[in-house]
């Protein structure tokens, strides 16, 4: 019951707003994120997962030019390297997600633009595997819990295909970290110097997804 408490709370808010609306479309969402774990000590937005869910979005202003949309939807985020530099990782985190969006209606390009903030849930544990050469770098692997709420900010872009059909692109990225103090052990010149790295590690995703408007 506690995780749907948010949710809850994100719908509450919405009801005099809604009561007002004109209309209330709602939505299905269906599409891939790709993205990265900042502060794990790699580059790259290379682990792909799905990503959907359904939402409703609603009028703010008599023009329709504002608007406020709320999801629940479901992601795979993580952290994927093959390349053994400087370690190799696949990492998958399996949330729940809320965002909560102000829309405004582009009247010249046709494009829904939207800012806003995102709770997400932890659902699974990481499953995942490492590998890496213990002369020249070890991540702490002893411990790979990772905190079970994440908050970030969302910024997306849609615009419609054909009726009802949407292309959406969305940005998120961690406002609080989602694992605090991994520590990364580096080997340099020849295991003669240590530099050890403890981070705080943040989500960092791009979405790309097709929406179904009713």
């Amino acid at each position: 019951m506690k995780h749907i408490a948010p949710l809850t709370l994100v719908l509450l808010m919405l009801m005099p707003l809604t009561s007002r609306a004109q209309r209330i479309h709602a939505f299905l969402s269906s599409g891939m994120a790709a993205s990265q774990i900042e502060g794990d000590e790699l580059k790259g937005f290379n682990h792909f997962g799905y990503t959907g869910g359904v939402g409703a979005l609603t009028a703010l202003s008599a023009n329709g030019r504002w608007g406020m949309s709320v999801e629940a939807a479901f992601s795979q985020r993580g952290a994927y390297n093959n390349s053994g530099d400087p370690y190799s990782i696949k990492l998958n985190l399996n949330y729940v997600d809320i965002p909560l969006l102000v829309h405004y209606q582009d009247p010249y390009g046709g494009m829904l633009l939207g800012l806003g903030v995102e709770y997400s849930r932890l659902v699974q544990q990481p499953h995942n595997t490492m590998k890496y050469n213990d002369k020249y770098f070890i991540p702490d692997t002893s411990d790979m819990t990772f905190l079970p709420n994440d908050l970030s900010v969302v910024a997306d872009a849609r615009f419609t295909i054909w009726r009802g059909l949407q292309f959406n692109l969305r940005w998120q990225h961690s406002l609080l970290p989602v694992k605090e103090l991994w520590t990364f052990t580096e080997y340099k010149n020849n295991g003669l110097t240590v530099v050890r790295h403890s981070n705080y590690c943040y989500n960092h995703s791009i979405i790309v997804r097709l929406i179904y408007q009713f």
